[in-house]
């Protein structure tokens, strides 16, 4: 079996076009309309800001543009409990969408970690 190779740009990517998927299903309510607007901009700003993190000019640029990343992607993930909570989509609508951004934030906290030990040696 051939090893397949992780590219988180890629996954970022994958992660922006789900919420987009989830975003064209929310009610055009206030609520609704606010919370999609939102969503569009903090779940897409993660890849966005990878492409950064990855030309960064030194550890602690590369370490401020994860932290970035980082931001955008807790502030989606209340997004998609905002969704769950009110309810503007049934719960399971948004949970393999929780999920993967779980996945994502525990990525770059380890990443920042790493990056900042790795400064220190």
């Amino acid at each position: 079996m051939a090893s397949r190779k992780f590219d988180l740009e890629d996954r970022l990517i994958d992660f922006a076009i789900m919420i987009d998927d989830v975003v064209e299903q929310i009610p055009s309510t206030r609520l609704g309309n606010h919370i999609a607007g939102q969503l569009v901009r903090c779940s897409s700003s993660p890849a966005l800001n990878y492409g950064e993190a990855q030309s960064a000019e030194s550890t602690n640029d590369f370490i401020h543009k994860c932290k970035v990343i980082l931001k955008e992607l807790r502030e989606t993930r209340v997004c998609l409990k905002i969704i769950q909570r009110k309810p503007l989509l049934p719960k399971e609508k948004v949970e393999k969408e929780i999920q993967e951004n779980n996945e994502l934030i525990a990525i770059f906290l380890k990443s920042i970690d790493t990056a900042g030990k790795n400064k220190k040696k």
